[in-house]
């Protein structure tokens, strides 16, 4: 299992909800952040978020069991370390 927390600001809705609709992505509060889990790779797309790259790029607050293999202005990619 593989988590992304994301702090839970209205800035960040688009990328919590873009990770759900990737149907493999299940969402869990921790304190004031929104974990983004799951057993395999978390691929987002920035597009597909609406996002700027201000908030693109601030979104992410940790990790945990995964790394980060790619955050550019396309994708956001985690896989499971």
């Amino acid at each position: 299992m593989s988590a992304l927390l994301i702090l839970d600001v209205p800035e960040n809705v688009a990328v919590v909800e873009t990770a759900i609709a990737s149907g493999n992505v299940r969402t869990e509060r921790i304190g004031p952040y929104i974990a983004l889990i799951s057993d395999r790779d978390i691929t987002i797309d920035r597009r597909t978020t609406g996002c700027r790259h201000a908030v693109w790029y601030s979104c992410i607050a940790g990790t945990l069991h995964s790394r980060i293999t790619q955050w550019d202005s396309n994708a956001l990619v985690a896989v499971v370390r």
